[in-house]
């Protein structure tokens, strides 16, 4: 006789068998260096298409800016990874703190030198010409103390102070101006009326990563699987973010900063293109966030060059190039 129940309840058990279980997400925290913009949306679109969900990660962005202290938050062990820079790694070991970091999705730094198109600078060593360049005084210590010692001319009576008003650059058409590749010559364009011609530092031989992602030393000695799911799926995120579709990223990008317009986004993501902010040199082969010992150490002998750091200091400490370099999502350029 046709038993029913026990078919249904044989079926039911192949199906409870058959099921995939729901895996719990590892819960992550990134910390920006500023404000939301273009130049963070390879992490927004991760968060926006599902590729962190697909490496098995929850991760919440905490947008830096005037007021955030996301470094801070890092070393007290409140968010799990920051986006930092060569200096701010140098000085984690200067300090003794335990960070470490483990991509740099910036194979360029996008700072740059601008000028008034007609101002008759053709090259880096013309603007030594230059009676002010306008710069920060972050930018003073580091990167104009490089041009003085490997270009001649430039001398301390340029410099003039950066107050981020590019009104005092416009109205001077022979001044010189500090500005981020795809930020300060929008502003330009917008409110001088003109192209300023672009000087990056990194084409100049200042060849220091940004945009990386740092983490405590003990994630990455702990949890070294969460640190490299995290870095592929950035990875990833950032080469949909440029050659995909990125419209829902943005929207998020909107929503964290509600000042930021789709032009200037789309002015952001065509310079980092153009200059190859993120696809130039290693990464061309080996993928966005490759980062080699051969030339952090060689950038790093800059600045001890320029006495900013000891040479004697173990810049090694700093990095861990385990995570990079291996050609992940290189067949998403289009």
């Amino acid at each position: 006789m046709f038993d029913f129940k026990k078919v249904l309840g044989a079926g039911l058990a192949v199906l409870a068998l058959g099921a995939t279980p729901v895996l719990a997400q590892d819960k992550v925290t990134y910390g920006t260096d500023w404000l939301p913009q273009a130049e963070h949306g390879g992490f927004y679109q991760a968060v926006a298409d599902g590729t962190y969900a697909k490496y098995g990660l929850d991760v919440t962005i905490v947008p830096g800016g005037p007021q955030a202290a996301n470094r801070a938050l890092l070393i007290a062990g409140k968010i799990d990874f920051y986006m930092g820079g060569v200096l701010s790694s140098l000085d984690s070991v200067k300090e003794g703190i335990p960070m470490v970091t483990v991509a740099a999705l910036f194979q360029k730094d996008p700072q740059v030198l601008m000028t008034h198109p007609d101002a008759g600078y053709e090259t880096f060593a013309d603007l030594a010409k230059a009676e002010k360049i306008i710069m920060g005084k972050d930018l003073l210590v580091t990167k104009f103390e490089w041009m003085k010692k490997n270009f001649e001319g430039f001398k301390d009576e340029q410099y003039v102070p950066y107050t981020f008003n590019p009104a005092p650059f416009i109205a001077d058409p022979k001044s010189v101006q500090q500005g981020y590749i795809t930020s300060e010559p929008y502003a330009v364009e917008k409110e001088g009326g003109f192209v300023p011609k672009l000087f990056l530092f990194a084409d100049e031989g200042y060849n220091a990563y940004s945009t990386t992602i740092e983490t405590s030393q003990k994630l990455v000695d702990e949890k070294p699987d969460l640190v490299q799911r995290f870095v592929d799926a950035s990875i990833i995120g950032w080469y949909n973010y440029l050659y995909g579709d990125n419209a829902a990223a943005n929207a998020l990008i909107k929503k964290d900063n509600p000042e930021m317009t789709d032009e200037q986004i789309a002015f952001s993501i065509a310079k980092m293109k153009e200059y190859g902010i993120l696809v130039s040199g290693d990464a061309e082969t080996k993928g966005i966030g490759c980062m080699t010992e051969e030339r952090y150490g060689d950038f790093f002998n800059k600045l001890a060059g320029i006495g900013l750091y000891e040479a004697s200091l173990d810049w090694k400490k700093a990095i861990n190039t385990s995570f990079t370099c291996k050609s992940v999502g290189i067949e998403l350029v289009k």
